[in-house]
């Protein structure tokens, strides 16, 4: 007997184990997997590559349209590619990461990455879980499983630090780097379009005292519950 298909959105804000949750669970799943930051982080690449001044709303709104965005959704080879280019390592960079919130907050660019998720999921027969910051809220509020995951800010800087430099962060690198999750918060938390926020109907899942595998375990028993069976 075939798996009933379902949609599963999983948000929060950075260094909660989105990400590394997503992929792992839509992976073990036989579900697509679709990263949102990482279409809003490839605009932005493109903005700053055409010389684009991220801090106008109105020439990023203008260009909103121009990039061809195509996101791989393989959980085990997630790709991104904007005009033809793969830009998987450029977008993870300090430049893109200090731009992505002015330029995500535009509504043109949030109008046209969200029809583009939508697209991706409605074309994902399969499944998907989709990850970002305002999925259950406003991209897929349908989805059949939402998940909010939280975790202190402390744990989440001292996974984002280890996550950037590849081993355990110093006191003062962990500093910064909570000190740059909670600007992001804000400025997540406070854009007029749609900012991020957990669903009414979503589960929370506070992860700072959890493995990765036991936030797996979490929400693949929400989706089991749902009537979908790992493959």
């Amino acid at each position: 007997m075939a798996a009933t298909p379902v949609v599963v959105a999983i948000d929060g804000p950075s260094g909660t184990g989105k990400s590394s949750t997503s992929k792992a669970v839509a992976a073990r799943m036989g579900l697509r997997y679709l990263d949102t930051g990482a279409q809003y982080r490839a605009i932005t690449w493109w903005m700053l590559n055409a010389g684009i001044d991220v801090d106008d709303r109105d020439a990023v709104a203008a260009a909103a349209g121009k990039p061809t965005i195509v996101s791989g959704t393989d959980p085990l080879a997630p790709t991104i590619v904007v005009d033809g280019t793969d830009v998987a390592a450029p977008i993870r960079g300090k430049q893109v990461t200090g731009a992505v919130s002015a330029v995500s907050a535009v509504p043109e660019v949030r109008t046209r990455i969200t029809e583009l998720q939508r697209s991706i999921a409605a074309e994902a027969v399969e499944g998907i879980v989709v990850e970002g910051r305002d999925i259950g809220t406003t991209v897929l509020p349908d989805a059949e499983v939402k998940i909010f995951l939280t975790a202190s800010p402390e744990v989440r800087a001292a996974r984002r630090s280890a996550e950037l430099a590849g081993k355990p962060g110093a006191a003062a690198e962990v500093a910064a780097t909570r000190a740059a999750l909670l600007k992001r918060d804000a400025a997540d938390s406070g854009r007029t379009t749609s900012p991020l926020a957990k669903a009414d109907d979503a589960t929370e899942v506070d992860t700072s005292e959890l493995t990765l595998e036991q936030v797996i375990e979490c929400v693949v028993t929400l989706i089991e519950e749902r009537g979908r069976q790992p493959r």
